[in-house]
Parts: C-alpha cells; structure tokens; sequence
C-alpha cells in the first residue's frame, strides 16, 4: 500500500496525462495503467471554462485523485499561485511542485523548490516536489515536512532512465517518507529498476504518451512497477564473481 499524507493506494503507478495523441487513447492508456493517481499541469487545462475540452470529461473522477503540477513556473512565487489556483477549482488538496531552473535540461531550481515547498506546506497543502537527484536536498525537503519526494531518474522526457542509480538509492535508503521516481523513465525495464532500488512508486508520462502503442506501453508499466516491487521485497541474490552450481555437487551419484 503507497501512503502519501492521509491516502493510501493500491497501485505505485502515477501517471501524467500530456501529449497523448487524442482524448480517447489518452482514456484507453490510464485504463490500462491501472492507475489511482492522475497528474497534470494546472497551466495546460481550462480548469474554469467549461466549453473548452477537458481530459478529465472523459473519465469517472471517483476512480481517481488528482495531483496537479506547477510546471511551467520558474520561481517560488509562480509555483504557489498556480497551487492556489489548483486548490480553488476544487481540485485536490495535493501538489506537485515543479519549478524549473535550466530551460536546456528541466532541472529543477533546488532553492526556489524548497521555498515554494515550504509556503505551500504552511498553507496546509500535500506538498510533492520534484527535484533531482540530489542526496542532500531531498533530506532537506523531507525535514520541511513534505509528504513525498520525487527525484528525477534523468532529464523530463528524455527516455534515458536511471543515470545515477547510487545517488537514488542514498535517497531512497534516508528517507521516511515515500520516494517517488519522477522523470525520465523510458521503458519498463527502467520502471522496474527504480522499483527494485526500493523506490515506493514510479510517475511517468512521456514512456507511455509517445510509445508506439500507448496502451500496451501503460499495461507494460503496470506491471513493471509490480515486478519491480515484489522483486524488492524478495530480495534478490547477491552477485558473485565466479559461478555457483544450482544443483550441489554432494550426493550425486557416481558411476
């Protein structure tokens, strides 16, 4: 069960809802995913006009909670009112702070981060920030009280998977809250990977909305991030150098 703040969910699958080739594959893909938990830029949605298409139209909302981002915003200030914007349509009470530093890479700004975390945090908000991969930040925004941490397996969109796995796993081995992958994934193998490292869930978007097939490409993840899990909690056998027989050589017989 993945705990964020006072929600629990079965599935450890988040996941975003841009750059799908229509509404309907879109519907199709989230469907497939299994998913409790839909993420989406608060900028990019005509949340206060109705006559304008919307994605969540298309889907029964009682299936799901929704975690509206800042992305877009590149200052503290901007963060926090795109999260107050999110807050009044009635949305969720939850946000993912994004708040991009580098235009080139999509990094995030660390110091801007922490402080948009910390203002939201004191407005009573569930606070999700995004960041990177960074051992000491994601100490500190857990200290602030943030609900989950989401560091980035690489750029946003990039496909490139886990670049640094030993600095994920220094996060993931701190912390106490849940430590969510979020970026860069480009296939399942890299789904179950951060799984395996002991990640408590996995947000994706551009690994299933630009695949081929999207649809199989959410079903594909589902069920990495499940493998990956169970995986973690079987513990897997340690590597060695040399060879080991899987049938002892003692009580074999001897012609």
């Amino acid at each position: 069960m993945l705990k964020i703040g006072p929600y629990e969910f079965n599935s450890r699958l988040l996941l975003g809802t841009g750059k799908y080739p229509n509404f309907d594959v879109q519907k199709e893909a989230v469907e497939a995913a299994d998913t409790e938990v839909l993420t989406f830029a608060v900028r990019r949605m005509n949340i206060f006009e109705a006559n304008q298409p919307n994605f969540l139209e298309k889907l029964d909302l009682k299936k799901y909670k929704l975690l509206p981002n800042t992305a877009g915003a590149s200052t503290a200030e901007e963060a926090v009112r795109i999260a107050r914007l999110s807050k009044a349509s009635g949305l969720c009470d939850m946000i993912k702070v994004e708040v991009i530093g580098c235009s080139k890479t999509l990094l995030p700004d660390p110091v801007e981060t922490l402080k948009a975390a910390e203002i939201l945090l004191n407005e009573g908000f569930i606070v999700l920030p995004y960041t990177s991969d960074d051992v000491v930040l994601a100490r500190k925004l857990e200290e602030l009280g943030c609900h989950a941490v989401m560091p980035c397996a690489s750029p946003i969109g990039s496909g490139q998977g886990i670049i640094n796995p030993v600095n994920l796993q220094f996060i993931i081995e701190q912390a106490t809250v849940p430590i969510l992958v979020d970026a860069g994934i480009g296939s399942p193998a890299d789904a179950a990977l951060a799984m395996e490292l002991g990640a408590d869930g996995v947000l994706l978007n551009t690994a299933v909305s630009s695949a081929k097939d999207p649809v199989k490409m959410a079903k594909a993840m589902k069920l990495a991030i499940e493998a990956g899990r169970l995986g973690y909690e079987a513990g897997r056998m340690p590597k060695k150098q040399y060879a080991t027989a899987s049938s002892p050589a003692e009580g074999m017989v001897v012609s």
